[in-house]
């Protein structure tokens, strides 16, 4: 009927740009091909998304617990000391406050001593949060004293050390106590910190019944104000009104907004490093990124030609086949997000119970932002050069491609756009770090390893192609592969390479910090320390000890704690000091006096007291410290001790040798500056074997019952939880690392799989001019294990360096080579690189040339 339209011209026009209708169009057939771009993408995101998302959700649980973990709204902490009436009544005029006190001591069961990190509360204890025991009671009644005897709550960790069991009695400085229960959760353990030993925990009564608290013992005494529906803004002005009332006092301030500020640097810290190794997986995924874009356009011959033989600008070519790519990388991209976005929320549901952390999982929309835009630059910055190569080749030569590929170059347009790309890539890693010079750091090795691992390539390129071709015919043509156009040579050079690299600088790390842990230190390191060694009874301890291990070595200098307020007349807080100095100013440091230059210290700037000099308020400063602080010879430093501030001036500078575990400090000061102060004595006791467990026990055992005040601690122990907690960590970063090292081997397989086509070519005339199977085999083993070799040697110097600079300028630790995991991932590379080759060309050498004979 004349003016009727068709169903098909009553459809609106699309009002999607010609280049999306387009791209849209061609995606319809499907991502084949697109596998190994979209794994590569996936997991680099994926990583970067599930690290960003576990550490907001942490932070915000600390957030969330903050009341719980702090055990009140504010908490005010003191060390050696108690507050005074004046500073006691400051925080009760603000609210309710429960007082908590915490030491180490030694507990003694029978003929067995161990160290106890001791906990001494209050009846409104705890404040915030709850504290459960086996068997569940009122902590009032299993604390109490009954028949002379205070009761005791300790961790199953002590029990299994002393061989006790819940209704068995230990002592404390001769004290008895019955473990009436064992702790199983402690609402408040985070604020304490790490400890060297396992908890005990008493009531205040108890604690001052044994005598451990005394004038310069090392105690620390934390004030916890309750301050029902304060605000933030209600929680800063109770701490102004604090500050105001006792301005002296030196104490340590915490809120629920910030329980842990040490503890939430860390988390930052190590999010970034887990970060950098994120990013690491997804720039080692761009080189699959680029091989998939390589084969993408190879497969886009013909419709190029098309496009370009109807007109089609090379500009609008490159548009269409890029609004491809970047849209199959948002998929990739949107699948890492959304593994990433549901990693704390999978943690929290798996390991509620027995996650040692506060964990809060929440959708953390800026993260998972840049997380999104790490990928997408990422995609971007890898597939505009081989996309960018279509743009000035004639139709004719691509057609001609498949045997003589053209060598253009792509345009200054996509230059500026790849340059655009990493520019983007470096100002949001430098920009989004919590360590600006760290991520600087990792991005120009990241860019020196790249530059290598291409020079490497390169090389192996012109010596195969220079080399004497073999008379045998595997051996030549495994040479001519490795340098014929379109050769695999650079991406599994670099894909591998980057596997390898990281692989042999993790193993060498882990070897060093566990030797240095674990051999070095010991050997000359103390065997024990002893600590708040009351004045009064220092000679005669260090007579006992004498007495005990005759041979042994035995230091011995006064100790107090105290915290540092002002530098050159600046308060503390307002100073802002590299990352690497912070923590001298972050809480209370050890402090001695001494006449003459400690043990393992060297003046490097100025000289130290004469004995008239010493006098005066004088301190000696360690040397690599005062400079990241700014401080010089002359400087003035004010610390906080025992409530009174105290000035002295900077005479000279040290360099300290911190790793033999001496007796050392920062500050070292004039006998004038503290006469008279009260404080307790530091010891060590050297064994002239090294470490020797049974005299170490018995000297523990018998100190514990002689100067049960004094608290001892075996190296040995500490050295044990360090290693504890740096075996963690070192698991954390290989399971991070894992990321990287798969996405090496995703670009890998991806390498193999770009070079379909090609290989396809050859075996098919290769097998029509009478080549076997297995000699083509070999051929492609012999390619394959000569680069997965050159790599490993690559990988293994490359890495090697990276671990010494690690491990000697970051660390700051001796370095030994010690290649033995080293070279076990180096040969696996060998092996990896022979078997995904062999295995991805297999199905190759079974096709059949008459098919592809007639297409040609």
């Amino acid at each position: 009927m004349h003016g009727t339209l068709s169903r098909q011209d009553r459809t609106p026009p699309s009002r999607l740009p010609l280049t999306l209708r387009l791209a849209l169009r061609e995606l319809r057939g499907g991502l084949g091909g697109f596998a190994v771009f979209l794994a590569c993408i996936a997991l680099g995101v994926a990583a970067i998304a599930g690290v960003a998302s576990i550490s907001r959700s942490l932070s915000d649980g600390l957030g969330r617990e903050g009341k719980r973990i702090l055990g009140g709204d504010l908490s005010y902490s003191l060390i050696n000391r108690e507050a005074t009436e004046p500073e006691r009544a400051a925080l009760d005029a603000q609210g309710r406050v429960d007082v908590v006190a915490s030491l180490r001591a030694m507990a003694v069961a029978g003929e067995g001593a161990a160290l106890v990190e001791l906990k001494a509360v209050d009846s409104g204890y705890p404040s915030a949060g709850e504290l459960v025991t086996e068997p569940q009671a009122p902590l009032a009644g299993l604390l109490a004293e009954r028949d002379g005897i205070d009761g005791a709550l300790a961790d199953p960790a002590l029990l299994t050390r002393l061989d006790l069991k819940v209704g068995d009695r230990l002592t404390l400085a001769g004290r008895p106590f019955a473990i009436r229960a064992t702790i199983v959760s402690e609402p408040d353990k985070i604020a304490g910190g790490i400890g060297f030993g396992p908890r005990l925990i008493m009531s205040q009564d108890a604690l001052r019944r044994t005598g451990l608290v005394q004038p310069g013992s090392l105690n620390r005494w934390s004030y916890r104000l309750i301050l029902p529906g304060a605000d933030d803004a209600g929680l800063d002005a109770a701490a102004a009104r604090i500050a105001a009332a006792a301005p002296q006092a030196g104490w340590e301030m915490r809120a629920r907004t910030n329980a842990d500020p040490r503890f939430s640097k860390s988390i930052e810290r190590f999010t970034q490093f887990l970060t950098l190794v994120g990013l690491t997986a997804l720039i080692v995924g761009g080189v699959g990124v680029a091989n998939a874009v390589n084969a993408f356009v190879e497969r886009k011959r013909p419709s190029i030609a098309t496009l370009k033989s109807v007109g089609a600008p090379g500009s609008k070519v490159v548009a269409l086949y890029l609004t491809q790519v970047m849209l199959i990388a948002g998929l990739g991209t949107a699948i890492g997000l959304v593994v990433g976005a549901a990693l704390p929320f999978v943690l929290d549901a798996l390991f509620r119970d027995s996650l040692p952390l506060p964990l809060n999982p929440t959708l953390a929309p800026l993260q998972l932002l840049q997380a999104a835009a790490y990928g997408l630059l990422t995609a971007l910055a890898f597939a505009i050069t081989p996309l960018g190569r279509a743009h000035d080749v004639p139709v004719s030569g691509l057609f001609r491609d498949t045997v003589d590929p053209a060598a253009a170059r792509i345009r200054p347009r996509y230059r500026l756009i790849l340059a655009l790309a990493l520019a983007a890539l470096v100002g949001l890693a430098v920009g989004t770090a919590f360590d600006r010079r760290v991520a600087l750091i990792f991005i120009a090795a990241a860019g020196i390893a790249f530059g290598l691992l291409r020079l490497v390539a390169v090389g192996v390129m012109v010596l195969a192609r220079r080399l004497p071709h073999p008379k045998r015919t595997a051996p030549r043509m495994a040479l001519a592969n490795l340098h014929r156009p379109g050769a695999l040579t650079p991406a599994i050079v670099l894909s591998l390479g980057l596997g390898v690299t990281l692989l042999v600088t993790l193993s060498l790390i882990d070897v060093n910090v566990r030797r240095t842990i674990s051999a070095t230190l010991p050997a000359r390191a103390p065997n024990l320390f002893f600590l708040d060694i009351p004045a009064a009874d220092s000679n005669a301890f260090h007579d006992f000890l004498a007495r005990q291990a005759p041979a042994a070595k035995i230091e011995r200098v006064p100790m107090m704690r105290g915290r540092i307020v002002a530098l050159d007349d600046v308060p503390a807080e307002k100073i802002r000091p590299p990352e690497d100095a912070a923590w001298v100013l972050d809480g209370d440091r050890g402090i001695t006096y001494a006449e003459d230059v400690p043990e393992g210290s060297n003046i490097v700037a100025g000289k130290w007291w004469t004995a008239e000099e010493a006098k005066t308020p004088l301190v000696s400063f360690e040397a690599e410290l005062a400079r990241n602080l700014g401080l010089k010879v002359g400087s003035r430093v004010t610390v906080n001790v025992l409530g009174r501030n105290l000035t002295a001036t900077i005479a000279n500078l040290r360099k300290v040798e911190w790793r033999n575990l001496g007796i050392n400090f920062v500050m070292v000061f004039s006998p004038g500056t503290f006469r008279g102060a009260p404080h307790s004595d530091l010891a060590t006791l050297t064994l002239p074997g090294g470490t020797n467990g049974p005299i170490e026990n018995r000297i523990l055992r018998d100190v514990a019952k002689t100067f049960p005040s004094v608290t001892s601690v075996r190296v040995k122990d500490a050295l044990d939880a360090v290693g504890d907690l740096v075996g963690r960590l070192v698991l954390a970063i290989r399971g991070a690392s894992a990321v990287a090292v798969l996405a090496s081997l995703f670009v890998l397989a991806g390498a193999i799989a770009a070079g379909h086509r090609a290989r396809l070519y050859d075996a098919v005339v290769l097998k029509v001019l009478g080549a076997t199977r297995g000699r083509l085999l070999t051929a492609y083993g012999l390619e394959y294990g000569a680069l997965g070799l050159v790599t490993a040697l690559f990988g293994l110097l490359a890495g090697t360096l990276a671990g010494w600079v690690i491990v000697t300028k970051v660390m700051r630790l001796d370095f030994v080579l010690d290649l033995s995991g080293a070279l076990v991932a180096a040969a696996a590379a060998v092996v990896l690189a022979v078997v995904l080759g062999l295995t991805g060309t297999w199905r190759i050498l079974g096709q059949k040339p008459a098919p592809y004979l007639r297409q040609s």
